[in-house]
């Protein structure tokens, strides 16, 4: 009978080469597969890590239902399949819920490499209170926003959310609206690359230096202060 496979769930950076560990340079090498939301971004990965010859597969937000099926089957056959996103760890706001949710389903293994992600890095550069934090995600873009945002900062933790370029001075505005007056917020972008930056200030203040600098670039993480 053969043995089934493994998945492994690998972080890849999300700036500096640097932080991919040794392990999870070993586990690339020796899966047989790497399901990738862009065969091109882990391609490139790989020649940089000097892996070659390794079949990629995609996997994404598009196709989830039929890439789980098929990497199913693969682990059954007894291959070794490697999960990665673009950067960061999968499934942390990536693509990968449903097939982890299958395989546990069908009793196939799991092995979580710990690794890189931005959510860490922002939350304890804030300088806000660590022991009891909630992560939420990326808010929704037009349904539902305010009432997220409404729900999200009467929650007694500290709160940690993801925001694109393109809306983060929006998000910030919306906060300054429905925060009280001695509340603040962090932000941190362009993490573990050349040009890291983390912003502990009042919304307003962070919309104020951010335009005036013209750094609306990068994916942001927003971290807000608990409600005391």
């Amino acid at each position: 009978m053969t043995e089934k496979g493994k998945l492994y769930l690998v972080p890849t950076p999300i700036g500096n080469l640097e932080d991919i560990s040794l392990r999870a340079i070993n586990i690339l090498k020796f899966v047989d597969i790497i399901a990738c939301e862009d065969t091109r971004n882990t391609g490139k990965l790989l020649k940089l890590l000097e892996i070659s010859n390794k079949k990629l597969i995609t996997y994404h937000n598009f196709n989830e239902q039929n890439s789980s099926k098929g990497i199913i089957e693969l682990l059954i056959e007894g291959k070794n399949v490697a999960l990665v996103s673009d950067a960061g760890y999968p499934l942390i706001s990536d693509p990968g819920y449903h097939l982890v949710k299958n395989i546990n389903e069908n009793n196939l293994q799991i092995i979580s490499l710990p690794g890189s992600s931005a959510l860490i890095p922002a939350l304890v550069s804030s300088g806000f209170e660590t022991n009891s934090f909630l992560f939420l995600g990326f808010p929704p873009a037009k349904k539902g926003r305010k009432t997220f945002l409404s729900d999200a900062i009467n929650y007694r933790h500290t709160i940690v959310l993801y925001e694109s370029p393109h809306k983060i001075i929006r998000l910030l505005k919306e906060l300054a609206e429905l925060l009280e007056p001695n509340r603040k917020v962090s932000i941190s972008r362009e993490i573990s690359k050349i040009h890291e930056e983390h912003i502990q200030d009042f919304p307003l203040k962070i919309v104020e230096y951010l335009e005036k600098n013209n750094k609306v670039k990068g994916e942001f993480v927003v971290v807000i202060e608990s409600k005391k």
